[in-house]
């Protein structure tokens, strides 16, 4: 912690911008400086570092293999569902990047060719990707066993002349072969890649395609090291690709001059860590963050990153998380508060925390679902350190708001993500497009020019880009998410903007309703989603889940909810309805898929999201429903 003061730098971010990152840039090495800091002049939204040359692979291990940090350990492979635990160097893995980087540039691949990354949680996934970085090309991750149909999808946006995959992954007990999905992938696509390079896992060996299919082993034993390629820092590093309303997903490009000098500065300053030390972001490489802070902060900071092939519970159980950081020596943690809530369903009283020797541990990082108090409490309570909130998302690669442990002390309110993060200046407008006053609810948006690391543009979609995030309020990002800013400055998120539910004209948001049913001593998590209603317009109802043990009955829990809603919110919240069921259906992030719930809710025909951990959940639910007079209609 520097002790430096919060409020004076944030400041600083904001009057002084180009001054205040170009000082956050001298931690980066570059091949060539930049010529503007903060070309505001660029379209559809300004870009940092134009003009400057540097390698994102470069930064992340060779510069610290070759400046005594060779022998420290870079990534820790922990692997509970293979009982395999493995440790890279950064000289290691500098050289196994390297190599791979010279497999693919053996197959084609260079400089803003694009590569797809259809990989489980293995540390493969990451030489993958920082091979693509190493040699300029743009690679997209795509959740291993991810649909062949979405795939297929993501392979025609981007065009890869190159996909990576795996023979399969593992989800706890089960095998998934992932081969079978990927030829189906391409058959179905437009584009067809020219090669698809498969590492063969022991459990499984997948059929390989002569001509197109190669196999990894075999390519790394043959491949010559390949040097780090200079990109200009407005090149992209990535394509992520997230869900659209649309239904078509949205390419999330990632730039590499402003990414690498984001996350380099957010490691000290928002998580106070510390080069050398261990860091742990328990997410997947399919995701946000695990490309930010499982693979990129952590190695452009020279620190230990661990690698997690396993689940919260049922590997073997809920004290999975407390293994690793005791084992690890981990001092920052990072993972969604649905892990979290997993945990304390099963082991309520943290009993199992207690097994482990945690006093490594400093902070827990929480984010990717709205974080109740409860469940943040619960875990401060069990952990002994701070448990931190904050809110950010695939297009801004970083947190938006936080709670800086790099900074002075400053105060936690539970339910809040924190205050904004130096570089982002959020408002709350309304509707109407006047700026709310403190402690109403509205739109959540970020004036612009975004800082470093926030998504440019989408992949071969301005058009769409600027319809989806900077058409709406000129001069502001959107943000899609709504909440509230009080008067000390602190953001409360409490929903997305399309799940605040319309009750009879009243605004009410699901995360106010969810804060109510998770206080209730036997509720373990819950979900609120607005239903049609033909007079109200809509009504909220509730899914719960109960904690292993719980002592009182469904039918009185439900009952102690809905007078709670009744008493903390009030009869405009028309809380009349809510179910238990066994879990709630999420995707492989952890976040909860209210939007499915709904369709099945009002009858509406409704599809299986691509993005769902375990597809069995929604028939569940749409049984759980039909109880209270709910029917689904299946397409």
């Amino acid at each position: 912690m520097t002790n430096a003061p919060f409020t004076s730098t944030y400041r600083r971010s904001l009057d002084q911008p180009e001054e205040f990152w170009a000082e956050a840039a001298r931690d980066i090495d570059w091949i060539k400086p930049w010529d503007t800091v903060l070309d505001r002049s660029a379209t559809p939204v300004a870009r940092w570092f134009a003009g400057g040359e540097l390698n994102t692979c470069y930064n992340a291990l060779d510069r610290h293999a070759d400046g005594g940090r060779g022998d420290q350990a870079a990534l820790i492979y922990d692997s509970p569902v293979t009982d395999t635990v493995e440790t890279f160097t950064y000289s290691e893995l500098r050289d196994q990047v390297a190599t791979f980087a010279g497999v693919l540039s053996s197959r084609g691949v260079g400089y803003g060719d694009r590569v797809i990354i259809y990989m489980p949680m293995i540390p493969q996934t990451v030489i993958a990707m920082l091979a693509c970085a190493r040699l300029g090309a743009v690679h997209s991750v795509v959740f291993g066993g991810f649909a062949s149909r979405e795939l297929a999808t993501r392979i025609d946006d981007c065009g890869p002349k190159v996909i990576v995959s795996a023979s399969c992954g593992i989800e706890v007990s089960r095998v998934i072969e992932y081969k079978p999905l990927l030829d189906a992938a391409i058959e179905l696509a437009e584009h067809k890649p020219d090669y698809c390079i498969i590492y063969q896992r022991d459990m499984l060996t997948a059929d390989m395609q002569p001509g197109r299919d190669v196999d990894w082993q075999e390519e790394m034993a043959q491949a010559a090291p390949h040097d780090c390629v200079p990109v200009a820092a407005t090149d992209p590093l990535y394509i992520l690709y997230t869900s659209g309303t649309t239904g078509e997903p949205k390419g999330i490009i990632r730039d590499n001059g402003g990414h690498a000098v984001a996350l380099k500065w957010t490691m000290a300053n928002i998580y106070d860590v510390r080069p050398g030390e261990v860091y742990w972001a328990a997410s997947d490489v399919g995701w946000v963050v695990g490309h930010s802070y499982i693979v990129y902060a952590p190695l452009l900071h020279g620190c230990t990153t661990v690698l997690y092939e396993g689940k919260p519970v049922g590997t073997p159980d809920a004290g999975a998380f407390w293994r690793v950081i005791a084992e690890h020596g981990v001092v920052t943690m990072f993972t969604a508060p649905t892990a979290i809530r997993a945990i304390r369903q099963q082991d309520p009283e943290g009993e199992l925390a207690n097994a482990y020797d945690l006093s490594k541990l400093r902070a827990l990082f929480l984010a990717g679902e709205r974080c109740d108090t409860n469940t943040l409490n619960w875990a401060g309570e069990q952990l002994d350190v701070p448990v931190i909130d904050h809110w950010w998302q695939t297009e801004t690669g970083w947190a938006i708001a936080a709670t800086c442990l790099g900074f002075e002390k400053t105060p936690i309110i539970p339910g809040s993500p924190g205050r904004p993060a130096p570089g982002w200046m959020p408002s709350v407008i309304r509707s109407d497009g006047t700026e709310a006053p403190h402690g109403e609810i509205g739109a959540l948006c970020m004036k612009l020019p975004l800082p470093p690391g926030a998504l440019p543009n989408l992949w071969n979609a301005e058009e769409r880009f600027v319809t989806t995030y900077l058409s709406r309020y000129p001069g502001f990002y959107e943000s899609a998410d709504a909440g509230y800013i009080d008067e000390q400055g602190y953001i409360f998120v409490m929903a997305r903007t399309d799940d605040i539910i319309n009750v009879a004209g009243h605004r009410l948001s699901n995360g106010a309703v969810e804060e109510v049913l998770a206080a209730h001593p036997d509720v373990a998590e819950c979900a609120v989603v607005g239903v049609a209603d033909a007079l109200k317009g809509q009504l909220p109802v509730g899914l719960l889940v109960l904690k292993v043990g719980a002592e009182r009955t469904n039918h009185e829990v439900v009952s102690d909810v809905i007078a709670a809603v009744r008493h903390e919110i009030g009869p405009v919240a028309a809380f009349k309805a809510a179910i238990v069921v066994d879990r709630l259906p999420k995707t492989r992030s952890g976040k909860i898929l209210r939007a499915t719930i709904v369709r099945i809710a009002d009858g509406e025909p409704w599809k299986m999201p691509a993005t769902v951990d375990d597809p069995a959940i929604f028939d569940e639910i749409a049984e759980a429903l039909a109880t209270i007079g709910y029917p689904a209609i299946r397409e």
